[in-house]
């Protein structure tokens, strides 16, 4: 059995620096209500701490959330993208319904993990991360 609460979805935030990524689960797992939130983990940086992209870190993020309703995966910037685009392809790296989400990163991941907590299926999660792309701050 692995980290993740079976029947959530998991969530992986993938930053190239550790520090955002663990304060964007911070955020989110604030503004999701505290308590008894989804599993997320950041992804952030390389493992010597230096600013970048690590498959390895993503692969054992994705494998701890991961509870068998899926994962979720929010990037920052274009090489993290192509990584897990890579780890996508290569089909045995990250759990089965691991999916790469198209959404902004902060907003994306509060979206993300507010449905996720709630009990939304993957569908839910991958929606409701994209559609923060359409929030307004005017």
């Amino acid at each position: 059995m692995t980290a993740g609460r079976v029947g959530r979805v998991g969530i992986v935030l993938v930053s190239h620096s550790a520090a955002v990524a663990a304060a964007v689960a911070d955020l989110a797992r604030g503004l999701a209500g505290g308590g008894d939130t989804a599993p997320v983990r950041p992804a952030g940086g390389l493992p010597d701490g230096g600013l970048g992209t690590s498959a390895e870190l993503i692969t054992d993020a994705a494998k701890a959330v991961d509870g068998g309703a899926g994962v979720a995966i929010l990037v920052d910037l274009g090489s993290a993208v192509l990584t897990v685009k890579a780890l996508l392809a290569e089909g045995d790296e990250l759990p089965e319904g691991a999916r790469l989400v198209d959404a902004p990163f902060v907003e994306g991941a509060v979206a993300a993990m507010v449905t996720a907590s709630a009990g939304g299926d993957l569908e839910a999660v991958v929606a409701a991360a994209s559609e923060a792309y359409g929030y307004r701050k005017e």
